[in-house]
Protein backbone atom coordinates (compact mmCIF):
# COMPACT_ATOMS: atom_id res chain seq x y z
CA UNK A 1 0.00 0.00 0.00
CA UNK A 2 2.91 2.39 0.53
CA UNK A 3 3.73 2.19 -3.15
CA UNK A 4 0.14 2.11 -4.44
CA UNK A 5 -1.06 5.03 -2.32
CA UNK A 6 2.08 7.05 -3.07
CA UNK A 7 1.66 6.50 -6.80
CA UNK A 8 -2.05 7.30 -6.72
CA UNK A 9 -1.48 10.46 -4.68
CA UNK A 10 0.90 11.61 -7.44
CA UNK A 11 -1.69 10.88 -10.11
CA UNK A 12 -4.50 12.82 -8.44
CA UNK A 13 -2.22 15.56 -7.08
CA UNK A 14 -3.64 15.06 -3.60
CA UNK A 15 -1.76 14.13 -0.42
CA UNK A 16 -3.91 15.12 2.54
CA UNK A 17 -6.85 12.81 1.80
CA UNK A 18 -4.55 9.75 1.91
CA UNK A 19 -3.00 10.93 5.17
CA UNK A 20 -6.40 11.56 6.78
CA UNK A 21 -7.76 8.16 5.71
CA UNK A 22 -4.59 6.43 6.88
CA UNK A 23 -4.58 7.97 10.35
CA UNK A 24 -8.35 7.53 10.54
CA UNK A 25 -8.06 3.78 9.99
CA UNK A 26 -5.40 3.67 12.71
CA UNK A 27 -7.82 5.32 15.13
CA UNK A 28 -10.72 3.03 14.18
CA UNK A 29 -8.55 -0.05 14.75
CA UNK A 30 -8.27 0.81 18.45
CA UNK A 31 -12.03 0.81 18.92
CA UNK A 32 -12.30 -2.48 17.01
CA UNK A 33 -9.77 -4.10 19.34
CA UNK A 34 -11.64 -2.71 22.36
CA UNK A 35 -14.91 -4.41 21.35
CA UNK A 36 -13.36 -7.62 19.99
CA UNK A 37 -14.59 -10.90 21.46
CA UNK A 38 -12.67 -13.33 19.21
CA UNK A 39 -9.01 -13.32 18.15
CA UNK A 40 -9.82 -13.17 14.39
CA UNK A 41 -11.53 -9.83 15.07
CA UNK A 42 -8.34 -8.56 16.73
CA UNK A 43 -6.37 -9.76 13.71
CA UNK A 44 -8.80 -7.87 11.45
CA UNK A 45 -8.32 -4.72 13.56
CA UNK A 46 -4.55 -5.04 13.25
CA UNK A 47 -4.98 -5.46 9.50
CA UNK A 48 -6.98 -2.22 9.43
CA UNK A 49 -4.24 -0.47 11.41
CA UNK A 50 -1.45 -1.66 9.06
CA UNK A 51 -3.58 -0.82 6.03
CA UNK A 52 -3.91 2.72 7.36
CA UNK A 53 -0.16 3.02 7.83
CA UNK A 54 0.40 1.81 4.28
CA UNK A 55 -2.06 4.32 2.87
CA UNK A 56 -0.71 7.36 4.71
CA UNK A 57 3.07 6.93 4.79
CA UNK A 58 4.22 7.86 1.27
CA UNK A 59 1.64 10.61 0.86
CA UNK A 60 2.58 12.02 4.28
CA UNK A 61 6.25 12.20 3.32
CA UNK A 62 5.30 13.87 0.04
CA UNK A 63 3.19 16.36 2.03
CA UNK A 64 6.19 17.09 4.26
CA UNK A 65 8.35 17.61 1.18
CA UNK A 66 5.93 20.32 0.00
CA UNK A 67 6.94 22.37 3.02
CA UNK A 68 10.72 22.10 2.67
CA UNK A 69 13.38 24.19 0.99
CA UNK A 70 16.67 22.91 -0.42
CA UNK A 71 18.37 23.90 2.84
CA UNK A 72 16.06 22.39 5.47
CA UNK A 73 14.97 18.96 4.18
CA UNK A 74 16.94 17.15 6.87
CA UNK A 75 15.47 19.35 9.58
CA UNK A 76 11.87 18.85 8.43
CA UNK A 77 12.09 15.06 8.12
CA UNK A 78 14.18 14.83 11.28
CA UNK A 79 11.70 16.90 13.28
CA UNK A 80 8.86 14.67 12.12
CA UNK A 81 10.86 11.62 13.21
CA UNK A 82 11.43 13.25 16.62
CA UNK A 83 7.74 13.98 17.20
CA UNK A 84 6.77 10.48 16.07
CA UNK A 85 9.33 9.02 18.50
CA UNK A 86 8.03 11.25 21.29
CA UNK A 87 4.64 9.64 20.83
CA UNK A 88 6.33 6.26 21.06
CA UNK A 89 7.75 7.35 24.43
CA UNK A 90 4.55 8.75 25.91
CA UNK A 91 2.22 6.04 24.53
CA UNK A 92 3.74 2.95 26.21
CA UNK A 93 4.22 4.81 29.51
CA UNK A 94 0.58 5.93 29.53
CA UNK A 95 -0.52 2.41 28.61
CA UNK A 96 1.42 0.95 31.55
CA UNK A 97 -0.13 3.51 33.91
CA UNK A 98 -3.63 2.91 32.58
CA UNK A 99 -3.26 -0.86 32.85
CA UNK A 100 -2.10 -0.44 36.45
CA UNK A 101 -4.80 1.97 37.62
CA UNK A 102 -7.59 0.32 35.62
CA UNK A 103 -6.79 -3.12 37.06
CA UNK A 104 -5.54 -4.32 33.67
CA UNK A 105 -8.79 -3.44 31.91
CA UNK A 106 -7.42 -3.74 28.39
CA UNK A 107 -10.70 -2.87 26.65
CA UNK A 108 -11.00 0.47 28.43
CA UNK A 109 -7.32 1.15 27.77
CA UNK A 110 -7.89 0.80 24.02
CA UNK A 111 -10.99 3.02 24.21
CA UNK A 112 -8.91 5.72 25.89
CA UNK A 113 -6.16 5.24 23.28
CA UNK A 114 -8.75 6.05 20.62
CA UNK A 115 -9.16 9.60 22.00
CA UNK A 116 -5.71 11.04 21.12
CA UNK A 117 -5.82 9.16 17.82
CA UNK A 118 -9.11 10.89 16.98
CA UNK A 119 -7.78 14.27 18.10
CA UNK A 120 -4.82 13.79 15.76
CA UNK A 121 -7.12 13.16 12.81
CA UNK A 122 -9.26 16.21 13.63
CA UNK A 123 -6.20 18.46 13.93
CA UNK A 124 -4.94 17.11 10.61
CA UNK A 125 -8.24 17.86 8.89
CA UNK A 126 -8.58 21.38 10.33
CA UNK A 127 -5.07 22.81 10.37
CA UNK A 128 -2.80 21.01 7.89
CA UNK A 129 -2.91 22.80 4.54
CA UNK A 130 -1.98 21.20 1.25
CA UNK A 131 -0.26 23.26 -1.41
CA UNK A 132 -1.80 23.26 -4.86
CA UNK A 133 0.10 20.99 -7.21
CA UNK A 134 1.38 22.08 -10.64
CA UNK A 135 -0.78 21.09 -13.58
CA UNK A 136 0.05 17.87 -15.39
CA UNK A 137 1.92 18.08 -18.70
CA UNK A 138 -0.01 15.04 -19.90
CA UNK A 139 -3.51 16.36 -19.57
CA UNK A 140 -6.16 14.39 -17.75
CA UNK A 141 -4.25 11.12 -17.82
CA UNK A 142 -1.50 12.43 -15.53
CA UNK A 143 0.42 9.15 -15.65
CA UNK A 144 3.58 8.96 -13.56
CA UNK A 145 6.28 7.11 -15.48
CA UNK A 146 9.53 6.11 -13.80
CA UNK A 147 12.27 4.37 -15.75
CA UNK A 148 15.18 2.71 -13.95
CA UNK A 149 17.52 3.96 -16.68
CA UNK A 150 16.47 7.56 -16.10
CA UNK A 151 16.92 7.52 -12.30
CA UNK A 152 19.95 9.45 -11.06
CA UNK A 153 22.88 6.99 -10.58
CA UNK A 154 23.43 8.23 -7.02
CA UNK A 155 19.79 7.52 -6.18
CA UNK A 156 20.01 4.07 -7.79
CA UNK A 157 23.01 3.23 -5.66
CA UNK A 158 21.29 4.50 -2.53
CA UNK A 159 18.30 2.26 -3.25
CA UNK A 160 20.64 -0.73 -3.59
CA UNK A 161 22.49 0.16 -0.37
CA UNK A 162 19.19 0.54 1.48
CA UNK A 163 18.02 -2.89 0.33
CA UNK A 164 21.33 -4.52 1.35
CA UNK A 165 21.09 -2.93 4.77
CA UNK A 166 17.39 -3.73 5.15
CA UNK A 167 17.86 -7.43 4.43
CA UNK A 168 19.91 -7.59 7.63
CA UNK A 169 17.75 -5.17 9.62
CA UNK A 170 15.43 -7.62 11.34
CA UNK A 171 12.52 -6.69 13.59
CA UNK A 172 13.22 -4.96 16.89
CA UNK A 173 11.36 -7.90 18.42
CA UNK A 174 14.69 -9.78 18.26
CA UNK A 175 16.28 -7.11 20.48
CA UNK A 176 13.41 -7.49 22.92
CA UNK A 177 13.69 -11.30 22.90
CA UNK A 178 17.44 -11.05 23.45
CA UNK A 179 16.88 -8.69 26.38
CA UNK A 180 14.45 -11.13 27.99
CA UNK A 181 16.83 -13.99 27.28
CA UNK A 182 19.50 -12.13 29.25
CA UNK A 183 17.18 -11.83 32.24
CA UNK A 184 15.21 -8.58 32.00
CA UNK A 185 11.56 -8.65 33.04
CA UNK A 186 8.85 -7.59 30.62
CA UNK A 187 8.44 -4.23 32.38
CA UNK A 188 12.17 -3.54 32.26
CA UNK A 189 12.28 -4.45 28.57
CA UNK A 190 9.46 -1.97 27.89
CA UNK A 191 11.34 0.71 29.82
CA UNK A 192 14.54 -0.03 27.89
CA UNK A 193 12.60 0.32 24.63
CA UNK A 194 11.14 3.60 25.89
CA UNK A 195 14.70 4.79 26.59
CA UNK A 196 15.58 3.92 22.99
CA UNK A 197 12.70 6.10 21.79
CA UNK A 198 13.76 8.93 24.11
CA UNK A 199 17.17 9.02 22.43
CA UNK A 200 15.46 8.94 19.02
CA UNK A 201 13.41 11.95 20.05
CA UNK A 202 16.41 13.90 21.29
CA UNK A 203 18.72 13.20 18.34
CA UNK A 204 16.41 13.04 15.29
CA UNK A 205 16.10 16.79 14.77
CA UNK A 206 19.81 17.55 15.38
CA UNK A 207 20.63 14.63 13.07
CA UNK A 208 18.50 16.17 10.33
CA UNK A 209 20.08 19.58 10.86
CA UNK A 210 23.52 18.00 10.67
CA UNK A 211 22.53 16.41 7.35
CA UNK A 212 21.60 19.86 6.04
CA UNK A 213 25.05 21.14 7.01
CA UNK A 214 27.50 18.35 6.13
CA UNK A 215 25.41 16.21 3.75
CA UNK A 216 22.96 13.37 4.23
CA UNK A 217 25.45 10.77 2.99
CA UNK A 218 27.83 11.35 5.90
CA UNK A 219 25.10 11.35 8.54
CA UNK A 220 23.51 8.21 7.08
CA UNK A 221 26.93 6.52 7.18
CA UNK A 222 27.21 7.34 10.89
CA UNK A 223 23.81 5.73 11.43
CA UNK A 224 24.88 2.54 9.65
CA UNK A 225 28.07 2.39 11.71
CA UNK A 226 26.09 2.76 14.94
CA UNK A 227 23.70 -0.02 13.87
CA UNK A 228 26.59 -2.36 13.04
CA UNK A 229 28.24 -1.68 16.41
CA UNK A 230 25.03 -2.31 18.36
CA UNK A 231 24.17 -5.53 16.53
CA UNK A 232 27.68 -7.00 16.74
CA UNK A 233 27.77 -6.17 20.45
CA UNK A 234 24.33 -7.72 21.06
CA UNK A 235 25.78 -10.93 19.70
CA UNK A 236 28.62 -10.96 22.23
CA UNK A 237 27.10 -9.73 25.50
CA UNK A 238 25.99 -12.01 28.33
CA UNK A 239 25.30 -9.40 31.01
CA UNK A 240 21.89 -7.64 30.98
CA UNK A 241 23.53 -4.42 32.18
CA UNK A 242 24.70 -3.88 28.60
CA UNK A 243 21.08 -3.53 27.49
CA UNK A 244 20.89 -0.14 29.20
CA UNK A 245 23.93 0.99 27.21
CA UNK A 246 23.06 -0.47 23.82
CA UNK A 247 19.40 0.55 23.56
CA UNK A 248 20.18 4.30 23.89
CA UNK A 249 23.00 3.98 21.32
CA UNK A 250 20.57 2.15 19.04
CA UNK A 251 18.31 5.20 19.22
CA UNK A 252 21.06 7.26 17.57
CA UNK A 253 21.04 4.87 14.59
CA UNK A 254 17.38 5.49 13.74
CA UNK A 255 17.74 9.24 14.40
CA UNK A 256 20.57 9.40 11.85
CA UNK A 257 18.94 7.27 9.15
CA UNK A 258 15.14 7.52 9.06
CA UNK A 259 14.55 11.19 8.28
CA UNK A 260 18.00 11.56 6.71
CA UNK A 261 17.26 8.90 4.09
CA UNK A 262 14.12 10.75 3.01
CA UNK A 263 16.02 14.02 2.85
CA UNK A 264 18.61 12.33 0.65
CA UNK A 265 16.03 10.86 -1.74
CA UNK A 266 14.25 14.20 -2.04
CA UNK A 267 17.42 15.76 -3.49
CA UNK A 268 16.95 13.73 -6.68
CA UNK A 269 13.18 13.94 -7.24
CA UNK A 270 10.47 16.52 -7.75
CA UNK A 271 7.50 16.98 -5.44
CA UNK A 272 5.11 15.94 -8.23
CA UNK A 273 6.50 12.37 -8.31
CA UNK A 274 7.64 12.14 -4.71
CA UNK A 275 4.82 9.86 -3.55
CA UNK A 276 5.86 7.22 -6.05
CA UNK A 277 9.56 7.42 -5.21
CA UNK A 278 8.95 7.35 -1.46
CA UNK A 279 6.57 4.44 -1.99
CA UNK A 280 9.13 2.45 -4.00
CA UNK A 281 11.78 3.02 -1.34
CA UNK A 282 9.52 2.20 1.60
CA UNK A 283 7.99 -0.88 -0.03
CA UNK A 284 11.41 -2.19 -1.06
CA UNK A 285 12.89 -1.78 2.41
CA UNK A 286 9.76 -3.29 4.01
CA UNK A 287 10.01 -6.43 1.85
CA UNK A 288 13.72 -6.77 2.64
CA UNK A 289 13.09 -6.26 6.37
CA UNK A 290 10.47 -9.00 6.27
CA UNK A 291 13.08 -11.30 4.70
CA UNK A 292 15.60 -10.12 7.32
CA UNK A 293 13.26 -11.18 10.13
CA UNK A 294 12.62 -14.55 8.50
CA UNK A 295 16.36 -15.13 8.02
CA UNK A 296 17.04 -13.85 11.54
CA UNK A 297 14.51 -16.26 12.99
CA UNK A 298 16.02 -19.20 11.13
CA UNK A 299 19.54 -18.29 12.27
CA UNK A 300 18.35 -17.90 15.86
CA UNK A 301 16.63 -21.31 15.78
CA UNK A 302 19.50 -23.19 14.14
CA UNK A 303 22.65 -21.46 15.40
CA UNK A 304 21.53 -19.33 18.36
CA UNK A 305 20.74 -15.67 19.05
CA UNK A 306 24.28 -14.35 18.55
CA UNK A 307 24.41 -15.37 14.89
CA UNK A 308 21.21 -13.42 14.17
CA UNK A 309 22.82 -10.21 15.40
CA UNK A 310 26.18 -10.89 13.75
CA UNK A 311 24.34 -11.36 10.46
CA UNK A 312 22.58 -7.98 10.88
CA UNK A 313 25.85 -6.29 11.79
CA UNK A 314 27.56 -7.83 8.77
CA UNK A 315 24.92 -6.60 6.31
CA UNK A 316 25.08 -3.10 7.80
CA UNK A 317 28.88 -3.18 7.39
CA UNK A 318 28.56 -4.23 3.74
CA UNK A 319 26.08 -1.41 3.12
CA UNK A 320 28.43 1.03 4.85
CA UNK A 321 31.38 -0.05 2.70
CA UNK A 322 29.35 0.31 -0.51
CA UNK A 323 28.18 3.71 0.69
CA UNK A 324 31.76 4.78 1.33
CA UNK A 325 33.06 3.71 -2.05
CA UNK A 326 29.97 4.59 -4.09
CA UNK A 327 29.90 7.52 -6.49
CA UNK A 328 27.47 9.86 -4.75
CA UNK A 329 26.96 13.42 -5.83
CA UNK A 330 29.31 15.95 -4.24
CA UNK A 331 26.41 17.84 -2.72
CA UNK A 332 25.26 14.84 -0.71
Amino acid sequence: MKFLSGYWSDRVHKRKVFVVVGYGLGAVSKILIAVATLWPFVLFARFIDRLGKGIRTSARDALLLQNTTKNNKGFIFGFHRAIDSLGAVIGPLLALLLMHYLNENMRLTFVIAFIPALIGVVLLMLFVKEKSSPPSTEGKKNIIRISWKEINPSLKLFFVISMVFAIGNSSDAFLILRSKQLGLTTTLVVLAYVLYNVIQTLFATPGGQLADKIGARKVYAIGLAVFAFVYFTFGFINNPVWIWVLFPIYGIYIAFTDGVSKAYISEFITERESGTYFGIYQTGTAVCQFLASFIGGMLWTIFGASVTFWYGGLMATVALLVLGFGKFSKRI
